[in-house]
């Protein structure tokens, strides 16, 4: 896979490798429409030269390790209990708590 770019000042097209983020005017196209790419009348195509060995790194990883771990977390569950503060009939300064079948 690799990422085409558009440089509209520099009437170029520049086909690369895969891009790591979102960027407007970017498009990721396969390995088959990577090569057959024609650029408009005028324009140029640039292609880097894609780096074989670019995978995720170990730090890349271990990063997404720890978003996997930190997202199956347990989390508290809320109490179905209103505070003290809130509960049927209680006052909070000119506002009453009512319960929804009152």
């Amino acid at each position: 896979m690799t990422t085409l770019t558009y440089v509209y000042a520099d009437q170029t097209a520049v086909v690369g490798p895969l891009a790591t983020f979102a960027e407007p005017h970017a498009y990721d196209l396969c390995e088959l429409h990577s090569q057959r790419l024609s650029a408009p009348r005028g324009w140029e195509v640039l292609r880097l030269a894609s780096d074989d060995r670019s995978g995720p790194t170990s730090d890349d990883l271990l990063a997404l390790a720890d978003a996997v771990r930190e997202a199956a977390a347990p989390r508290p569950v809320p109490s179905e209990e209103p505070p003290a503060a809130l509960r049927h009939g209680a006052r909070r300064g000119h506002l009453q708590a009512l319960r929804a079948d009152d």
